[in-house]
């Protein structure tokens, strides 16, 4: 697209995406291979909070604009509210501070950095128009690649050496993972900024690093 001139400068929008694509197709036959249909929590546990912030890195990053869940009001696979209950799901939680940590605001730029583990871990550190920086580490790492399906995922420690980012007043992070609360949420704690800091994540999670000058 940006080597033709008449679309060079729309953005590229993603309306979908989710897990798992498959569904009941009637009579509890799953429509993607003909056996039965089993439900798919991986859409609404912890795997969740792993998986849609490096969807969200790894799209930013080549340059799509827009990212569109595909259904709010469903159930555990699809949902990130209980469309029979109104309860929320854990997903809600991740897209709710995804949007709320990025939001598309003039003036944000996503920093250089480099990484010596981007095979289970994804990292997008952004500076806002503000001074502040939010660097968001996910963890995918798998535990077992053989058994591991909605399983616990394996623990990582990141060192995140921000060094070079200059000195902060104030920072927070805000941990999400299978020890969250779904009804409730996670919660900000506050954390003292300085050149290096370890995010300690316990299995599939995702924590947003928020320093403030």
């Amino acid at each position: 697209m940006a080597t033709n001139p008449a679309f060079a400068s729309v953005p590229v929008w993603v309306t979908e995406n989710n897990v798992n694509a498959d569904y009941d197709a009637g009579n509890g036959i799953s429509a993607c291979n003909g056996t039965p249909f089993v439900s798919d929590l991986r859409g609404s546990s912890a795997f969740f909070a792993a998986w849609r912030p490096c969807v969200f890195s790894q799209l930013g990053k080549a340059g799509i604009r827009a990212l569109y869940h595909w259904v709010f009001g469903a159930d555990a696979q699809y949902g990130e509210v209980d469309y029979n209950t109104g309860a929320l799901e854990l997903s809600y939680w991740v897209d709710d501070w995804l949007g709320q940590e990025f939001p598309a605001s003039p003036g944000s730029n996503l920093l250089e950095y480099s990484s010596t583990d981007s095979r289970e871990l994804e990292l997008w550190p952004v500076i806002h128009a503000d001074g502040s920086v939010v660097i968001m580490v996910a963890n995918h790492a798998v535990n077992d690649a053989m058994t591991d399906n909605n399983g616990p995922g394996a623990p990582r420690s990141v060192l995140l050496d921000v060094s070079a980012l200059g000195t902060f007043s104030t920072g927070s992070r805000l941990l999400i993972d299978a020890k969250t609360s779904a009804a409730d949420g996670p919660t900000a704690a506050p954390v003292t900024p300085a050149a290096q800091m370890t995010v300690s994540l316990g299995g599939y999670a995702v924590e947003f690093l928020t320093l403030k000058p």
